[in-house]
């Protein structure tokens, strides 16, 4: 399994991003997003299944402003972010467990050990 988050940057309060993942090897498992600031624990996002009902599993702080898609054709998971806040300030990265096909219903958790290099967003005016 080899991921790849990109399309982190500066965006003003209100504003949107589109991240990618690039999931090589992990067509059969969820995806996690996971988001991380310095000296705290990261914190679950977003995360979609693997199957073909995309079943998806947000943080509350998110509902309503984050959309996590998949496109297995192309080991593509994406994460569109609108309206976003300076509180959603951090380093997002993708992540699996490489076990389970659906989230978790409290989300992804420390299962999700799998996961390459992160994008910094950040949200400022």
């Amino acid at each position: 399994v080899q991921l790849q988050a990109s399309g982190g940057g500066l965006v003003q309060p209100g504003g949107s991003l589109r991240l990618s993942c690039a999931a090589s090897g992990a067509s059969d498992y969820a995806i996690g997003w996971f988001r991380q600031t310095p000296g705290k624990e990261r914190e679950g996002v977003a995360c979609i299944s693997s199957r073909s009902d995309g079943i998806t599993w947000y943080r509350d702080s998110v509902k309503g402003r984050f959309t996590v898609s998949r496109d297995n054709a192309k080991n593509t998971v994406n994460l569109q972010m609108n309206n976003l806040k300076p509180g959603d300030t951090a380093v997002y990265y993708c992540s699996t467990d490489s076990y389970s096909p659906y989230c978790s219903i409290n989300g992804p958790g420390r299962e999700y050990v799998y996961r390459g290099q992160g994008t910094q967003v950040t949200v400022s005016s």
